[in-house]
């Protein structure tokens, strides 16, 4: 039977021979007449470009896009003058709009007369062998790239910029996750439109929502060839964004023990994401997923380190002001004592004699006190005893005390209980419903005696609001420390704003004031501890109200836990005066003496505090 089917060489004429010859040919060829209408096609070209012989057969191939027609024309009259051409570099589209890149090899062909019969042309495709050599190419210049960038931020930018330039795409982002909070963010944008990548650094959005919450699910890599028809698009980060996704690709970061992320590239220029683009898509996130995770690892160390050494020199602060704040009226009660002690010593009363001596002991145990906080900076060690023994001394001192302010029999121990209600007995607030704009106007004109020494315009604009629900001695205290540290950081002459607005959820009360503003590192922890604003070593602690007054630093952290009691919001927005950017430096206190602003509007622009309390 092999032999009866077996080809001849006689059996077939030459063309019919050739035909069955390009037939078994890997590489797309076609034969074209002299008018360059299709003659024949073989199988291979019909598996690569989409079109059969029989739909273009005495045709022209629709296959050359605009970019290359002027370069075709050219290679058509080159083939006619040399006969031949070969190895000629083009692009060539298929049936479905895909843009291939070929290697051309043609001849013309001549009949029995020797005359030119049509052109043969063989096409080669090498868009994977281009691709696979751009993918090592770029795998190569970015492991030989990636540790010129120590930060992450400037990692990740320069890892999706190799992206977007390779996959011919108009945006590619790094989303990472967040475990603690299980939501993703953007810490690296890169668009065609800038305003697009800053836009999404701002956005986050659910672990579990959208194509990349699927991905981090399944650990698979998915194209998205259309978001409206896909279900696992999230519309809400292009409604944030102004973006609008038609089409992407997202690839897990994986290291591993665990996917730290999603690598996105989204609008595709050109035709659609295909399984070649995954592939170099999911090599650049293994080939960076290390580098990724070691710089954010990195970047927490550091971060933790300087929030560590932040709150050291926080602590030190604090011990230093607290110790300065003991010395200061010890030092002089324990003088004043003196002299009234010298005063009294005519008089033999032994009565008075033993009030002085309890007091002047009392005041030598906060001396010693603050001497302990002097220890402690100093990193020594101290009994729990001492500590101990001063509770029992306080309490017979109480005692005494109490005794000798009652002569009577049997009214010690009540006025003890009272004494004990005084100062430990539960004094909860009531809350009621307050008119802010009010009760602001009547706290401010009841302060104003207070900071009359002080050269400051005051703006109020306090408008009619919805009434707040709050202890009034609370919302006086708010009030009282926003202004009154408002005034103390703000240098004479300056300006200090205060406003009362009506918002759609509530209200809201703003003191803004044009002073020396807090630096960014205490901003941090200014709401967490008894810190103030200024170094203790700068400032003694003058008159309330004076400029940098001082103070014991607890306002802020008494205004903060009565948020947390009465259900309200505080916010802080400041800038450190640019004149005086370290928390060393000093303001001399006046506009007029500043070498640096000649007019209220210069000192007005340098710095500055704003506190906003919202009620809902």
């Amino acid at each position: 039977m092999t032999r009866e089917t077996t080809l001849q060489p006689s059996s077939f004429s030459a063309e019919q021979r050739y035909r069955k010859f390009l037939e078994f040919l890997p590489d797309p060829v076609f034969v074209f007449n002299l008018d360059n209408t299709v003659s024949y096609l073989n199988p291979a070209f019909e598996k690569v470009f989409g079109w059969s012989l029989s739909e273009l057969e005495g045709k022209i191939i629709p296959f050359v896009p605009e970019s290359a027609k002027e370069e075709t024309k050219a290679g058509l009259a080159r083939l006619y003058n040399e006969k031949i051409v070969s190895g000629v570099e083009t692009q060539r589209l298929t049936r479905d709009g895909r843009l291939l890149d070929i290697i051309i090899d043609g001849a013309i062909f001549y009949d029995d007369n020797n005359e030119p019969a049509g052109q043969v042309v063989i096409l080669r495709d090498v868009t994977k062998e281009k691709r696979v050599t751009r993918i090592n190419q770029a795998l190569f210049r970015i492991a030989n790239s990636l540790y010129q960038f120590r930060r992450l931020d400037e990692r990740l930018e320069f890892i999706i910029k190799e992206v977007q330039e390779l996959l011919a795409v108009k945006g590619a982002s790094v989303i990472l996750l967040d475990e603690e909070k299980q939501e993703f963010f953007f810490p690296v944008a890169n668009y065609e439109d800038s305003r697009t990548g800053k836009r999404l650094k701002e956005i986050r959005f659910p672990a579990d929502k959208g194509v990349a919450g699927h991905v981090y699910r399944t650990g698979k890599p998915l194209i998205v060839p259309d978001t409206s028809q896909n279900p696992y698009f999230f519309p809400v980060v292009d409604l944030q964004s102004g973006y609008q996704t038609m089409n992407m690709l997202d690839v897990p970061i994986k290291t591993p023990d665990r996917m730290i992320g999603v690598l996105c590239a989204v609008n595709k220029k050109k035709g659609e994401f295909d399984q070649t683009d995954v592939e170099f898509l999911s090599a650049i996130a293994s080939a960076v997923a290390f580098p990724i995770e070691n710089a954010r690892i990195n970047q927490e160390l550091k971060d933790s380190y300087e929030e560590v050494q932040t709150l050291s020199r926080a602590k030190d602060r604090v011990i230093h002001h607290l110790s300065h704040e003991l010395k200061t009226p010890v030092s002089v009660l324990s003088a004043s004592l003196g002299l009234l002690e010298k005063n009294l010593s005519s008089r033999n009363n032994p009565g008075i004699q033993r009030i002085l001596d309890r007091a002047q002991r009392n005041l030598s145990r906060i001396l010693s006190m603050q001497y302990q906080i002097q220890d402690i900076l100093r990193q020594r060690d101290y009994r729990a005893h001492n500590m101990l023994s001063t509770l029992l001394d306080s309490c017979i001192d109480e005692l005494e005390s109490l005794a000798d302010l009652e002569c009577g029999h049997g009214l010690a121990s009540k006025k003890i209980r009272e004494r004990i209600d005084e100062l430990f007995g539960s004094k909860e607030s009531v809350p009621q419903e307050l008119e802010l704009e009010i009760f602001t106007l009547n706290v401010i004109e009841d302060l104003k005696p207070k900071y009359s020494h002080r050269r400051l315009e005051l703006k109020c604009n306090l408008v009619k609001t919805q009434p707040v629900f709050i202890p009034p001695d609370v919302l006086y205290k708010i009030i009282e420390g926003l202004l009154r540290n408002s005034i103390e950081n703000t240098p004479d002459s300056g300006v200090i704003e205060i406003n009362v607005r009506r918002l759609s959820s509530g209200s809201e009360l703003e003191v803004r004031d044009y002073g020396i503003g807090i630096t960014a590192e205490n901003q941090k922890l200014i709401f967490e501890s008894n810190l103030t604003a200024s170094e203790p070593l700068h400032y003694a602690t003058r008159k309330p109200y004076d400029f940098n007054a001082g103070g014991k630093g607890f306002d802020l952290l008494r205004m903060k836990i009565f948020s947390e009691r009465y259900h309200f919001s505080i916010q802080m927005r400041s800038s450190r005066c640019i004149y005086i950017p370290g928390i060393e430096d000093l303001c001399p206190g006046e506009i007029e003496r500043c070498s640096h602003c000649k007019t209220l509007n210069d000192c007005m622009a340098s710095g500055g505090t704003t506190m906003t309390v919202g009620f809902i």
